[in-house]
């Protein structure tokens, strides 16, 4: 697929034997810091025998397209590899090297029962309910709803708050995030809420001032607009940690962390600070 494909036009096989829910998060994930977000994700779930996979496989490379798979049966796996092999299909495991990971280091053989991870229990419906509340309070919105969250996130443009937030959805917490910019007043319900909800979002300017830089690129602007520039970016930074103290937050510099890494920071002083 050419690196020039219009995004919409891009298209990601999700393969999986059950609901296809985990891998499909992965895929959207990656998405998002490809600013991809538009391209279209194909989900073929509870995919049981080997034709099903032999053409799933046909379809990705008739498409151009690659797939993610979260399959438990090794002879399933197995077929992915080998169709990807015959086809020229990029396949990638989502879920294959942390069971193997599991089995050499504790000895322990995989139940190998489809869908397993998505029992319909009261944990899938926390998360599911968490989702919900995330995606509906993204970006500013559905301030009426923030009484209910656990974590309210705030920070500058591309301070990774969407893409955190989702992951600590998965885990079962509803957050919502509210982007700062120094012109724009916050809503009064922001000052209604305890200090323990609140996380602030930092990072070095000369990180952030590339990132902006790179979706600048990707929309097709000029590098020069203010967005980017060293003393814009200073002032941001300045107004967030202004506000910062204000509400008290736990504060945490995201700089070169992953995701996973920010939100095990952010889980490990709320617990702290609730005691």
């Amino acid at each position: 697929m050419s690196e020039g494909l219009n995004e919409d036009r891009k298209r990601i096989v999700v393969c999986s034997d059950s609901a296809g829910e985990t891998a499909e998060t992965v895929v959207r994930a990656t998405l998002r810091q490809f600013e991809a977000e538009s391209a279209q994700v194909e989900r073929w779930a509870n995919v049981k025998s080997e034709e099903e996979v032999r053409e799933l496989m046909e379809h990705a490379a008739s498409i151009g397209s690659f797939v993610v798979y979260t399959l438990v049966l090794p002879e399933l796996r197995e077929m992915i590899r080998q169709e990807s092999a015959r086809l020229g299909v990029c396949a990638v495991d989502v879920m294959g090297p942390v069971m193997e990971g599991f089995i050499r280091t504790f000895n322990s053989a995989p139940k190998q029962e489809a869908g397993r991870p998505h029992r319909m229990d009261q944990e899938y419906f926390t998360r599911v309910e968490a989702v919900e509340f995330t995606v509906k309070s993204d970006d500013g919105q559905h301030v009426v709803g923030w009484k209910d969250a656990d974590l309210i996130l705030l920070g500058v443009s591309r301070t990774s708050k969407t893409p955190l937030g989702v992951y600590l959805a998965h885990k079962g917490y509803k957050v919502a995030n509210y982007p700062l910019v120094p012109e724009v007043k916050p809503p009064e319900e922001l000052f209604r809420m305890p200090g323990s909800r609140f996380v602030g979002l930092t990072m070095q300017p000369e990180k952030l001032i590339s990132i902006r830089l790179e979706r600048l690129k990707s929309m097709g602007l000029p590098a020069g607009v203010s967005y980017a520039r060293l003393e814009r970016v200073a002032e941001e930074l300045e107004y967030a940690q202004a506000l910062f103290r204000r509400l008290g937050c736990i504060v945490v510099d995201v700089t070169d962390r992953a995701i996973e890494e920010t939100a095990g920071v952010i889980l490990d002083a709320r617990k702290h600070l609730l005691g």
